[in-house]
């Protein structure tokens, strides 16, 4: 809810669909969702590289460099963890209206706060990846240690030990990191932007 009453919003001269033309190709969320140590940033940030190599412009807003700025204020419960998805969303769709092929990489771990993101786009605009990664294999890897603290109880409200993670029900795209590789990956969220007219690749990815 806006608390305000006293501001007015302004129309940009330039349109998101010039933007687009100029750029030469279309902009869209790509909203990385799974459990930590799934791969999201990853996968994301080499999907970025591949983009740029076509010339494709593309951001990553990544999870933790967002609790560095702008979301810094924000802890990790329910109220918080939808709040920062609420920033994100809002981010998000302004650098769709940029024109720019947008990529996320968060958990988050509600559906309902991942719903109203797509819901605040246009239809087109938003495109789920869901990087269902077993959470043994997460543990595994818990390059960060995490998962350990988590364990242990020196972190609460984790997702996958003491939160919950809702997964999504029906993703554009699903990327299991412990069956597939990081080229693999890439080259499926390459292969669906072109098969769905946001982008057009020269050449295949070759991770």
């Amino acid at each position: 809810m806006v608390k305000s009453d006293n501001i007015t919003w302004h129309h940009s001269q330039v349109s998101k669909e010039q933007r687009q033309t100029v750029n030469d190709h279309k902009s869209v969320v790509l909203w990385f969702t799974g459990l930590s140590g799934s791969g999201k940033s990853t996968i994301a940030n080499a999907v970025e590289k591949a983009l740029f190599d076509q010339q494709v412009h593309s951001y990553v807003l990544d999870g933790d460099n967002m609790r560095f700025g702008l979301n810094k204020n924000l802890g990790f419960s329910a109220e918080d963890r939808e709040e920062n998805i609420r920033r994100i969303g809002e981010v998000a769709k302004l650098f769709v209206d940029a024109g720019v092929v947008t990529l996320t990489a968060f958990i988050s771990p509600y559906r309902a706060d991942r719903d109203q993101v797509r819901a605040n786009v246009e239809a087109d605009e938003f495109i789920e990846v869901f990087v269902d990664t077993p959470l043994a294999v997460c543990e595994e890897r818990d390059v960060k240690q995490l998962y350990a603290k988590a364990r242990r109880g020196e972190i609460k409200g984790f997702t996958g030990i003491d939160a919950p993670y809702e997964a999504p029900e029906d993703p554009e795209i699903t990327i299991d990191t412990s069956s597939q590789s990081l080229a693999t990956s890439v080259d499926q969220v390459l292969t669906y932007l072109a098969d769905h007219g946001y982008v057009q690749l020269a050449t295949a990815n070759e991770g």
